[in-house]
């Protein structure tokens, strides 16, 4: 039986969601049949370009549905995604789980309370190319992973000077929360997610409010909103089995981009561009002669929205799928909340593994 999808916010991701859902719409046993926003001429939008009805309320489209993706700004999160819980839909949320950890303590809490499907959309763990990664990790050919360098940087990239992304109490932070989230996702997914031991970061603000601030491109629209977050961060994540993390991420910076994901293993390492998928295989032998084997891994080029919808629609099924739980998308948060608590107290911190409210 086809599963009806609902879209809860009606912005660019929301209609790239759709615009994947139609892809697939032959494909899969799900069809888009709604959307909710409150502004409405971004609903009049999405009717316009999907021909499917749209609404001002979220209870109303909940009414039309087996299944929502929430698409929202961070901190309505919790208000779609525990009503859907609580109504019985399976619940996909783009990342980060919350704008705080509290935030997303309560959808852990109304996940587990419910018989239905949540996933939160860390689309990068999904791409051909990770797939391939944790193929050759989980077959042993590098051995214990170490160390993982996580890099994600723009030379200039800020999603719109004043708009919700640079509001701190709407976005809950700023480069760490909205791409620095991917990369310690990915990181800790590719480990295993062990338990964190201790965290020690610094986050900066140094283009967000500049006059002179100057760009090539924008990848939203500015606003007349605050710029009161972070647009750049560094920091350093050790695990409890002494597995550590490297994370750099800007907003704006003045050097090239990166986004690598640089594996450190004992029989072998692997660099992954996350922006490109170009995944190269470093290796050592002795073989005939000591010799170094650099290899390059060509993959199918799958949007990794549309295999992210395609494992939410699985895990529905009762499929196993690689989307991330809402207990790990917590951990990622609470490691984001250390990095920030680490920031202002000008030193490392312990991880805080007790939750802040009880999670039954």
């Amino acid at each position: 039986m086809s599963k009806r999808i609902g879209i809860v916010g009606l912005g660019t991701i929301g209609r790239y969601h759709a615009e994947q859902l139609h892809s697939l719409a032959s494909q899969v046993p799900a069809t888009l049949v709604g959307g909710m926003d409150i502004a409405e001429r971004t609903r009049h939008r999405f009717e316009d370009q999907f021909e499917v009805p749209t609404f001002d309320a979220h209870e109303a489209l909940y009414d039309h549905v087996d299944a929502v993706i929430i698409t929202t700004p961070n901190r309505y999160h919790e208000a779609y995604a525990v009503d859907a819980l609580e109504s019985g839909l399976n619940v996909l949320i783009e990342k980060p789980l919350a704008h705080t950890v509290e935030s997303a303590q309560h959808i852990v809490r109304a996940a587990r309370n419910a018989e239905s499907v949540c996933r939160v959309g860390f689309h990068n763990r999904v791409a051909r190319p990770v797939d391939v990664l944790m193929n050759y990790l989980q077959d042993g050919r590098f051995g214990d992973v170490y160390h993982i360098e996580a890099n994600y940087l723009r030379r200039r990239g800020i999603p719109g000077r004043g708009s919700w992304f640079t509001n701190k109490s709407t976005a809950g932070g700023g480069a760490l929360v909205d791409i620095g989230a991917h990369a310690i996702d990915l990181a800790l997914y590719v480990f295993g997610f062990p338990a964190v031991a201790d965290v020690s970061g610094v986050t900066r603000s140094v283009f967000g409010d500049r006059l002179d601030y100057t760009y090539l491109d924008m990848h939203g629209t500015d606003g007349d909103g605050p710029f009161d977050v972070d647009d750049s961060a560094s920091a350093f994540i050790r695990c409890e089995n002494d597995a550590t993390v490297s994370l750099d991420v800007a907003w704006a910076a003045n050097r090239p981009p990166n986004t690598t994901f640089v594996l450190h293993g004992e029989d072998a390492g692997a660099r992954l561009d996350l922006q490109t998928g170009e995944l190269s295989i470093f290796e050592t032998a002795a073989s005939g002669a000591p010799h170094f084997s650099d290899s390059t891994i060509t993959t199918r080029d799958d949007d990794a929205y549309r295999i992210e919808q395609r494992r939410f629609i699985d895990a529905i099924a009762g499929t196993e799928s690689s989307l991330a739980t809402p207990e790990q998308a917590l951990t990622s948060q609470q490691v984001l909340a250390a990095i920030y608590r680490s920031s202002d107290a000008g030193t490392g911190v312990e991880f805080e593994t007790e939750p802040l409210l009880t999670v039954e």
